[in-house]
Formats: structure tokens, C-alpha cells, sequence
């Protein structure tokens, strides 16, 4: 098969969505199929990818025209050459105008094409701007693409609940993102970051934040929550790793000064590869309290290498992290607090329940059991799977 991705860009800042691309690109490819990736920039696609033989290859087609919303001229006729070429199209996301425009190209090419959500329909996302996504869906063919889609992947039952009302029309698919855990076979041990990062030297139980700075993700949650168990006698030390909105970042470094926690808190911005999977094993604890994911790259990532976590209910796949034996709770400085204190009181016991997490991803997330699954969606939708 040749199946073609639309995304609005392979970088990173832009988030989970880009590594969810990446690494499923290169699991469908292995599996023999011709994939590209069309986006308008394409700065994180492997140098390798941007060859003209290469299988995934990344095309950049550069910015939409007409007001940055559409394709024209040049790079229309790339994209529809693009399409011509696929058996499916798989487009990454829903509010970007062009992606409508790669629906209506794709349909009107005869060929069929999935869209995976990323979790923009589920409640939380909806109330934010309801309005202007409620006119966009009606006026501008977000539902017209959303209902004339093969199917809409979703990652988890939770997130098809929430997100189904928004595609009457259309079949929703749940399989969870695939995560390359080649990274995380055999761990680097946590001694890189404990010499990088100087917050490990003091004994006190080490927090761990990493992923994009946005509001989305709560960190003023657990700043509080820090600041409260100081108060209760109780010193935390937090890491937050990352980086994205500048003002969010710059309003949690004056709730950090406003705690008193200029000592307990350190911003240390991005952190990838080798030391990245070190500061996981460094951490006593990973915390993400956020107000909404569909999956979640990085608890995945936390478990994988063997980290306890703990995150909130705004996760669609916390009853799975449950399972695995995560800690989830709502999204509420004091609860994250208690259960801080809770897990971190018996600080020998946290190797345990990641071990637990780690057997939990390695079982559930086999690679190539979940590539096997996106790879029958495209089958299906191509009306090659009976």
C-alpha cells in the first residue's frame, strides 16, 4: 500500500502529534508499505526522509497560501500528485483550514483518507473557544471532513465518548499511539542526570515535569502542591523540563518565586535523548497535571522507563495508567499534594510500582502488535479487508 500523512508540520514545539507521526511512519514503512508525509515544514523529519527514494520520505510543500490557510499554485499540484499517488490519506488533526483542503482534494481524487483526532474534540478542548470551533465545524467544513472520513481514530474508549457526537457520520477507530520504544530496551541508568542536574544531590524525593509549557498542562497544580508540602514539612525537590508558551513559563517562574521556591524549583527547558531517559530513571516520581490529553507521550515514556506517575483524570487513558499502576487524580493542587506525600512516604516501594509500569508498557504497546492494527484501519479503509 502507499499511504499518505497530512500534518501541519514535523516539529517538535508543535508537540505530541509530531513524534505520533514520526514513529508511526517508520513502524508502517518497516511493515513494507510506501509512506510519505506532506507538511508545510518539515525542520524534525530525518535528513534521511527528505530524499527522493527514501521510504517514509517527507515532503515540505511550504506555507499555505491565500491569507496562510490553503494550498495553491506549485503546491497544490504537489499535494494532489501526492494524493493521486496513495491508496489512503491519514490527516493528523482537524482545525488546521488546510487539512480541510486535503479532505476535499483526497475525496474529490476518489480516494479515502482517516483522521486521527488528537483528542481536539474531546469536552475539554471543545469549551476552549467553543464558539469559534463550533462556527469553523459548521461553516468553514471541519464536519463535512470529520463525516466524510473512512473512519476517526481516536486513542482511547475515553476519547471516542467525548468526541463522537462531532462525526455522526463516520466510524470511530480506538487504537492507542504507537510508541517506538527502541529508546527505552536497554536504559542508560540515571547517572547522566544526576550529575547534570544538581537538585538530586540534596536526598530529598525528586519530581519530575516534562513535556510542552502550555496551560493545558497545569503545572501551576503542582508548583502549589509543592509549595504545600513544604508547608507541611514535607521538601520536594521539582524538575520541569521543557519548553513552548513563554508567558505560561513566565508566570510560573513568579509562582515559583511568589512559594518561596526558587530553591526547590528549577526550569532546565528541553531535555531529549539518552538524557532525557536518565532524568525519567533520576526522578522519583513523574507528575503530569494536566487538564486534558488523549494519550500522553510522556507518561508512556515515564513508565517505560521504569518511573512510578502520577497524572489526573483529564488523561482519556487514565483507567489504563490505573491498570498499570499509575496514580491518577483530579486536577487539584491539595490531591496532588496527598498523593505525593502518600507515594513519596514510602520512597523504597516507587521502584516497585515502576518496574510494575514498565512490564505493563513493554506488554501493551508491542510495536508492532499496534502498527499491525493501524495497518488493518488502512486495509479496511482502502476496502482491501474483508
Amino acid at each position: 500500500m502507499r499511504i499518505l500523512h497530512s500534518i501541519s508540520g514535523l516539529d517538535f514545539r508543535l508537540g505530541g502529534p509530531v513524534r505520533a507521526v514520526l514513529d508511526l511512519s517508520a513502524a508502517i514503512a518497516g511493515l513494507g508499505h510506501t509512506v510519505h508525509v506532506v507538511s508545510p515544514a518539515d525542520p524534525d523529519a530525518p535528513d534521511s526522509w527528505k530524499q527522493p527514494e527514501s521510504n517514509p520520505r517527507s515532503i515540505a510543500l511550504g506555507r499555505p497560501s491565500m491569507r496562510a490557510t490553503r494550498f495553491k499554485g506549485e503546491a497544490l499540484e504537489r499535494l494532489r500528485a501526492e494524493i493521486r499517488g496513495a491508496d489512503v490519506v491519514h490527516l493528523h488533526g482537524v482545525w488546521t483550514p488546510f487539512m480541510t483542503q486535503v479532505a476535499k482534494e483526497t475525496h474529490k481524487a476518489g480516494k479515502p483518507y482517516v483522521i486521527s483526532s488528537r483528542g481536539t474534540l474531546d469536552d475539554w478542548c471543545m469549551e476552549q473557544r467553543r464558539l469559534k470551533k463550533v462556527l469553523y465545524l459548521r461553516a468553514a467544513g471541519g464536519s463535512w471532513m470529520l463525516n466524510h472520513a473512512a473512519a476517526v481514530h481516536c486513542t482511547a474508549e475515553g476519547e471516542l465518548r467525548q468526541s463522537k457526537k462531532w462525526f455522526p457520520g463516520s466510524r470511530g477507530v480506538v487504537i492507542p499511539n504507537l510508541l517506538n520504544l527502541a529508546p527505552f530496551e536497554a536504559l542508560p541508568g540515571p547517572e547522566a542526570a544526576r550529575a547534570q542536574f544538581p537538585h538530586f544531590d540534596s536526598g530529598e524525593p525528586v519530581l519530575l515535569f516534562l513535556s510542552r509549557l502550555h496551560y493545558k498542562k497545569g503545572v501551576e497544580h503542582l508548583i502549589r502542591a509543592v509549595a504545600m508540602l513544604q508547608k507541611r514539612g514535607l521538601p520536594h525537590r521539582l524538575l520541569i523540563a521543557g519548553g513552548g508558551d513563554e508567558e505560561y513559563e513566565r508566570a510560573l517562574r513568579s509562582q515559583v518565586e511568589q512559594f518561596g521556591l526558587a530553591e526547590r524549583v528549577a526550569f532546565v527547558g528541553m531535555v531529549v535523548g539518552d538524557l532525557k531517559v536518565s532524568l525519567y530513571q533520576a526522578a522519583d516520581l513523574f507528575v503530569l497535571p494536566t487538564s486534558q490529553e488523549n494519550f500522553g507521550f510522556v507518561l508512556y515514556e515515564a513508565m517505560a522507563s521504569g518511573t512510578p506517575l502520577l497524572t489526573t483524570k483529564g488523561v482519556d487513558t487514565w483507567p489504563e495508567l490505573e491498570t498499570a499502576g499509575g496514580v491518577v487524580v483530579e486536577q487539584d493542587a491539595e490531591e496532588i499534594a496527598n498523593a505525593i506525600a502518600d507515594l513519596t512516604a514510602l520512597r523504597e516501594l516507587l521502584p516497585e510500582r515502576g518496574a510494575k509500569g514498565r512490564a505493563w508498557v513493554f506488554e501493551n504497546l508491542e510495536q508492532k502488535r499496534i502498527a499491525g492494527r493501524f495497518e488493518a484501519m488502512y486495509l479496511e479503509a482502502a476496502g482491501k479487508l474483508s
